[in-house]
């Protein structure tokens, strides 16, 4: 009976523990491919860093760009399926939203979920049915989701017009660079540019430049 008991007592963590791997191992890749590459990325490692064995790791990932497409979808697919639900239910004016939104992505590109972007823009070549899964999933999601706080901004007189498509891909690029060279180059600029001082740079250039006559006279 006292065996029985501590099998019972044991199975609900065993529960937890199987039902956290998947998460664990993601984020184990995210930090491996940020480290190595796609290429030079090994599932095997990913299970070592997320402590359990390689089949395991296989029997939630048939393989590595399976890992790869989960890890996208945890750190950034969410955040954009975030940001669709804002603009649907967003109370405030929006520049709001879209500092908030800047803010949003600004976080990930700080972390070394940033990593992610400076690996596929380096690999797009090598593994072109990958850049294009991620041209489709997240670039072009999120530049419609820019899209649309701009449209709405503009309808509601809070922005000046713009030529929507160019502002959304303007705004956008910024942040990837940022990314990039924050997980390239950034890592020998001395002295090193604080995140805080680009980014509110930044969104002052962008948000002073949207706003509608009527708001900056406003705010003069």
């Amino acid at each position: 009976m006292e065996v029985a008991s501590s099998s019972a007592a044991l199975a609900p963590t065993r529960r937890r523990r199987k039902a956290a791997r998947p998460a664990e191992l993601i984020e184990a890749a995210v930090e491996v491919f940020a480290e190595k590459g796609f290429a030079a990325a090994r599932l095997e490692e990913v299970a070592r860093r997320a402590g359990v064995s390689k089949g395991t790791a296989y029997l939630y990932f048939p393989n590595k760009e399976a890992l790869f497409k989960a890890a996208v979808h945890e750190v950034v697919v969410t955040r954009i399926a975030m940001g669709e639900r804002d603009v649907e239910e967003w109370q405030g004016s929006s520049e709001e939203l879209l500092r908030h939104m800047l803010e949003q992505w600004a976080s990930v590109v700080r972390s070394r979920q940033g990593g992610l972007l400076k690996l596929i823009v380096a690999e797009a070549g090598n593994f072109p049915e990958l850049a294009a899964w991620y041209h489709q999933e997240v670039a072009e999601r999120g530049h419609r989701l820019f899209c649309a706080v701009l449209r709405s901004g503009i309808a509601r007189g809070e922005f000046r017009p713009v030529d929507i498509e160019a502002t959304a891909h303007v705004i956008a690029c910024p942040m990837a660079f940022r990314a990039i060279w924050t997980h390239s180059l950034g890592r020998y600029e001395t002295p090193a540019l604080a995140d805080e001082r680009f980014y509110h740079t930044y969104f002052s250039l962008v948000l002073a430049g949207l706003r509608a006559e009527g708001e900056r006279e406003a705010r003069t």
